[in-house]
């Protein structure tokens, strides 16, 4: 049985504690508390172990400091070229200053939330539907901008504004799906067009460098023949005067040796003539000594020496069934008989 002195020690323990709690006051961090005296705001209250005067003083609104999202939910917005699209983002915002977040305006994340919807749909309503679709940051930044500025009074900062889906309509999807298979179409033959003509040209400078090229090819080849035939010329000059000189000298076995060479060639070129067919070898070469020896007697005759007798003459060649006579060049005909 309690006694009157021990009910009256435990109310005392029990209006003690009861004072302690209302008077201490622990704030978490993240968080701050605004303080009212009888109803009105005196102060805030900071992260940690704070004191406040018992039943004169109380917690007003225990506000989040962190920076908070969002979610705007879907919107229908007509553009400025009269294409519907829906659209739906998120808003990230951070309390600066909790007693004017608190007492400044009422419902605070519905006012964000409003603010946010109601200039995304006259930020996206004032762009055609391709700009809208292309420049979402833009759009973003536009929406951030006034957002913010709107909501400075309210000691909040608007950090960030982020449209997350742009919803045209399924027809108008199916026929930005076409018009971008038209327009890659088109792209693929003016990229195939310019190849075709780029090729053509290569084909061509290529023609013509080969053109030029060969002649000046055979403009060399023509230099060079030339100059091979000149300094054939030249070289059959050299010997032509060599043999004059030495015909004049009196030398007789220089023009011996000059018309044997001739004959010789002669008959080369008669055995390599496209219409021969027949020729006998080997030739007789008695013919050819009584040639040298008749132009040896021309030769003797012109410079008025008579002919030698005796064992120093040059004996004649002898004819044998129609031998040609002496300084004439047997010929082959066509059929191989000799003339």
């Amino acid at each position: 049985m309690l006694t009157a002195t021990g009910i009256l020690v435990l109310v005392v323990l029990f209006v003690a504690i009861v004072v302690l709690f209302s008077t201490i006051k622990i704030v978490p961090q993240g968080y701050n508390y605004t303080v009212e005296n009888f109803g009105r705001y005196t102060r805030t209250l900071t992260p940690g172990l704070n004191v406040i005067l018992p039943f004169v003083e109380r917690v007003g609104r225990k506000l989040n400091m962190m920076e908070q999202v969002l979610d705007v939910p879907t919107q229908e917005v007509i553009t400025r070229d009269n294409a519907s699209v829906a659209a739906d983002g998120v808003a990230f915002y951070q309390v600066l200053d909790a007693a004017a977040a608190a007492y400044e305006v009422s419902g605070l994340e519905n006012a964000i939330l409003n603010l946010v919807m109601t200039n995304l749909r006259s930020v996206m309503g004032s762009m055609d539907l391709d700009d809208l679709l292309s420049n979402r940051d833009a759009i973003s930044e536009k929406i951030l901008r006034v957002v913010d500025q709107a909501a400075n009074s309210w000691g909040i900062k608007i950090t960030r504004i982020e449209i997350k889906d742009i919803n045209p309509p399924k027809n108008l999807v199916d026929s930005m799906a076409r018009q971008m298979m038209a327009e890659r179409e088109k792209r693929a033959e003016i990229l195939e067009a310019e190849g075709s003509r780029n090729a053509a040209i290569l084909r061509a400078e290529g023609e013509k460098q080969s053109q030029i090229l060969q002649a000046e090819g055979r403009r060399d080849a023509a230099y060079r023949e030339a100059e091979g035939r000149e300094r054939l010329a030249e070289a059959e000059a050299t010997a032509t005067r060599l043999v004059s000189e030495a015909i004049a000298a009196g030398d007789v076995q220089a023009i011996n040796y000059f018309v044997a060479q001739k004959y010789t060639e002669a008959l080369a070129k008669l055995a390599s003539a496209p219409n021969q067919r027949v020729i006998l070898m080997p030739l007789e070469a008695a013919s050819l000594m009584g040639s040298i020896a008749g132009i040896a007697e021309i030769a003797r005759a012109s410079f008025g020496d008579p002919e030698p007798a005796g064992p120093t003459a040059v004996p004649r060649a002898p004819r044998r069934g129609g031998a040609v006579p002496p300084g004439a060049v047997p010929t082959v005909s066509p059929g191989g008989s000799d003339t």
